[in-house]
């Protein structure tokens, strides 16, 4: 009889359950969902992740959104009771929202440091800073830093940048200056209707092509109005009713927004600003000399003179001291910066690499992997790396440098020969690893494919001859693309065997990596100085 009474309670009970619903929560609740918040003044919720996707809804600065899921650059989200997509430079994360009050700066040391969209040398790059820029300090992820930079969220990567506390003490009135000057630069705003060219020139061209009819040509720092994109190509509207595409490798979506310039004529002005915290400020042009003064980074100093590669700045109490051009960026009335720059091109002196356009071509990229090792290594990868570590060798020894891609995308062959004409390399480096069906074969090589690319690339060999340990494949002629069709003098590296399982395991080092890229700045730094005898 009870067992009876139990069974009828517990059928009561499951009824009543059914039949009632319950509402524990308004607001729904996602085991992985993160809490973020929109970080430009609209943000479109869109059906898809990708700008091509139609508008769902519009969202406004500060609206709190629940991310579910992250595809590449696009966060899935919930937005009270819609989901939809948003672009994942566009907002920040709650962490982002509470330490809005860090009393940390960040001061970027090389000339075009890349700002990513995530903390990885695969995201995209939302917009480049010049040498000296100073950005709020957000966060920190190992290797990576996360900045705000006007009205943009991004990462940079913690080895280009110095962070220093926004409490210690600067110099007052050149740093006042600095400031009104400063106020009157441009601001770079993400727009994804804008397109802005990023190198000298590129050209318009009829189709999205690159064997397309050339309509035109576009310069640096150019804006046109977005149309539509087709993969990596951009529509613009180049002239009034006139439509043309442009390859998207060749500038951002970014637009500059002007800000009020006072009516008076100002005076011509030039300082420097510190970009290494500890720089020696020392009474005459030798690093023999003694110091008057230790700076760190962001201190401004106006210049009296330049002597050879030293800058004579005044310091307070009308006292002078000299600082070296390469631990400064050069700033003028005009808002510009440069690192490493007088007000004239410097004829270039042995041990460095002022004055020379070198284009780094990391191999492979997107749905191009290239080789895969039997450890599961992915070529396109180690590449990327690779060349991001060399870049900031050669960007400290004074070069301009040239990436043909700086994340994970496809670039066609012909168009990193293109970025190479453009740019006027006076050395193209194609960086790349290897394989062989058979397990046994390791080594390195440098290739090249025409007579005047001999010389670089026996250089270069040496170089590296010199920091690796591998076997030592020797330089040696190749019948590759884009060294065949490049009219610059241009080599291409096989930096080891992928394919060797003990030989992978020590070309995915960043020990490896490091002796390569040391080898490779070495051999180009030694073909160049033989080049001025």
């Amino acid at each position: 009889m009870k067992k009876n009474k139990i069974i009828v309670g517990l059928s009561i009970l499951i009824l009543f359950t059914a039949v009632i619903p319950y509402n524990f929560s308004a607001r729904p609740a996602y085991a992985n969902g993160e809490p973020l918040y929109v970080n430009a003044e609209i943000l479109y919720l869109r059906e898809g992740p990708g700008l091509s996707y139609p508008i769902i809804d519009t969202l406004k600065e500060g609206t709190e959104i629940i991310s579910i899921e992250k595809q590449g650059d696009w966060h899935h989200v919930q937005v009270g009771q819609q989901e939809g997509w948003v672009a994942a430079w566009l907002v920040k994360t709650a962490n982002v929202q509470k330490d809005s009050s860090s009393d940390k700066t960040v001061i970027s040391q090389v000339d075009s440091l890349n700002v990513r969209v995530a903390p990885s040398l695969s995201a995209s790059v939302l917009t480049k800073i010049s040498s000296g820029t100073e950005s709020k300090f957000l966060q920190q992820e190992q290797d990576w830093i996360q900045i705000q930079f006007g009205e943009m969220t991004g990462w940079v990567f913690a080895e280009y940048v110095t962070v220093k506390d926004a409490k210690s003490e600067t110099p007052e009135s050149p740093t006042d200056n600095v400031q009104q000057e400063q106020s009157n630069e441009p601001i770079e705003q993400i727009d994804p209707n804008t397109f802005t060219v990023n190198v000298s020139a590129v050209n318009i061209r009829k189709k999205p092509d690159l064997t397309a009819k050339k309509l035109g040509l576009a310069s640096e720092g150019q804006q046109f109005k977005v149309l539509s994109r087709d993969h990596n190509w951009v529509e613009i509207e180049y002239e009034k009713g006139k439509k043309g595409w442009i390859y998207s490798f060749y500038g951002t979506f970014t637009k500059q927004l002007k800000q009020n310039h006072s009516s008076e004529k100002e005076e011509a002005k030039n300082f420097v600003t510190i970009i290494y915290n500890g720089t020696n400020l020392r009474e005459s042009p030798s690093t023999s000399s003694n110091v008057v003064v230790i700076a760190d980074a962001g201190h401004t100093y106006p210049i009296v003179e330049s002597e050879g590669d030293w800058f004579k700045i005044a310091v307070k109490d009308q006292q002078t001291a000299y600082v070296a051009n390469w631990v400064v960026s050069k700033n003028n009335s005009q808002g510009t910066t440069s690192q490493n720059n007088t007000s004239q091109v410097a004829e270039r002196k042995q041990g460095t690499l002022k004055g020379l356009t070198i284009v780094l071509d990391a191999g492979h990229g997107g749905n191009d992997r290239g080789t895969t090792g039997v450890r599961g290594t992915d070529e396109k990868d180690i590449n990327i790396i690779t060349a991001e570590m060399l870049r900031s060798k050669l960007q400290a020894a004074g070069a301009n440098v040239v990436m043909t891609r700086e994340s994970d995308i496809f670039v066609d062959l012909r168009k990193r020969v293109a970025v190479s004409h453009q740019a006027s390399a006076d050395a193209f480096i194609s960086i790349h690893y290897d394989a062989n069906e058979d397990s046994s074969v390791s080594g390195f090589t440098t290739y090249y494919t025409n007579g005047y690319q001999q010389k670089l690339a026996e250089y270069v060999h040496e170089g590296l001859a010199s920091k690796v340990n591998l076997k030592d494949r020797g330089p040696r002629f190749g019948n590759y693309l884009v060294l065949r069709e490049n009219r610059q003098n241009a080599i291409l590296l096989e930096l080891g065997y992928l394919s060797n399982p003990s030989e992978e395991r020590a070309i995915t080092t960043d020990y490896y990596r490091e002796q390569a890229t040391l080898g490779i700045y070495q051999g180009l730094l030694n073909y160049f100085d033989d080049q001025l005898e």
